[in-house]
């Protein structure tokens, strides 16, 4: 494990050293909302269907959308006060947290541990996790799918340090994945879905009973004291942007497909192993949240004890209840 522990503490310092070296653009203007979004998901539909910008609207508030590669990246972004509000998993916070990133969890998307996956090629004799070892992996450095690798290992009896893992971005690791450098992929939806279909990517082990892949909501900290209504208001949003998802998703795919690049297939097959549903955190979400913070420091992943309740935001109705 000790090669974990340097890795993950480097990750660490890497947010730390990119947090600090960016310049911060505190967000002054409450009038501006700034969204940071991924080429998928519910945010990048409600910046289609373009509902907020009109719920905004009477509150004199204008919208702007700025596109990140993976979580990590723009919780940079919400950290140095770039952007004000988006989404990622459930890794990427709790090192930001632990960095000490100003960032405060709004609300979060139901379970899809089917949404993500180790994958190796169609021609690949490897049949278990535990064949990994001394294996290339490709994966995304930080994300969700980081947290996965690592849990499935444990549960094959591997260590990290058991394989090799090469940080690509997803375009990048799909090519290394195609030409052979890697030996399997670590990956979420779209781009799994999009290996599967296109390349025939055999899923190895996808987060069922391993990881709960929740997708949470968050802001800038400042942001969400300074303009609770435009947090609320945009939360009320995705909510109606889910139940789209949930009930017509055919008329969702064929809406995502020229956003992704992707043909309706593909993004069929992703939207069904999504969760829909979006919620302000509960208790037994917030108990999820902390489980793996406090894993991770009693494996000394991260420098200091995390209380995910105290970063965690509430209309001002729930916030009794909250404590309770």
């Amino acid at each position: 494990m000790k090669s974990l522990h340097r890795l993950l503490f480097t990750l660490l310092a890497g947010l730390v050293a990119a947090t600090s070296a960016l310049p911060t653009q505190a967000a002054d203007n409450a009038n501006v909302l700034r969204i940071g979004y991924q080429k998928y998901g519910t945010l990048i539909l409600l910046k289609a269907r373009g509902t907020l910008e009109k719920r905004l609207a009477p509150l004199g508030v204008t919208v702007t959308w700025n596109e990140f590669p993976a979580g990590p990246q723009l919780l940079e972004g919400l950290n140095v006060g770039s952007i004000d509000f988006g989404t990622v998993g459930e890794t990427p916070p709790i090192f930001a947290q632990a960095a000490n990133a100003q960032i405060t969890y709004i609300g979060y998307e139901p379970p899809a541990p089917g949404g993500e996956a180790i994958l190796v090629p169609k021609s690949s004799p490897i049949k278990s996790v535990a064949e990994l070892k001394g294996k290339k992996i490709a994966l995304n450095k930080g994300s969700n799918v980081h947290y996965l690798l690592v849990r499935a290992l444990e549960q094959a009896g591997l260590q990290y340090s058991d394989v090799e893992v090469k940080f690509l971005p997803p375009a990048d690791a799909r090519a290394a994945f195609e030409n052979g450098s890697v030996d399997a992929w670590v990956i979420w939806d779209p781009f799994y879905a999009a290996a599967e279909t296109s390349i025939e990517a055999r899923t190895l082990k996808d987060g069922k009973s391993i990881v709960n892949n929740h997708q949470f909501y968050l802001a800038e900290k400042t942001y969400a004291s300074r303009r609770p209504d435009v947090v609320a208001a945009t939360f009320d949003e995705l909510k109606k942007v889910d139940e789209w998802a949930q009930t017509k998703p055919k008329e969702v795919a064929e809406a995502l497909a020229p956003l992704t690049g992707l043909n309706t297939a593909t993004l069929e097959r992703a939207l069904a192993r999504g969760g829909y549903g979006a919620s302000y955190l509960n208790n037994k979400v917030i108990a999820e949240q902390q489980k793996i913070a406090d894993t991770f420091y009693n494996l000394k992943l991260i420098p200091k004890q995390l209380s995910i309740r105290e970063v965690v935001w509430l209309p001002q109705q729930d916030k009794t209840a909250a404590k309770k």
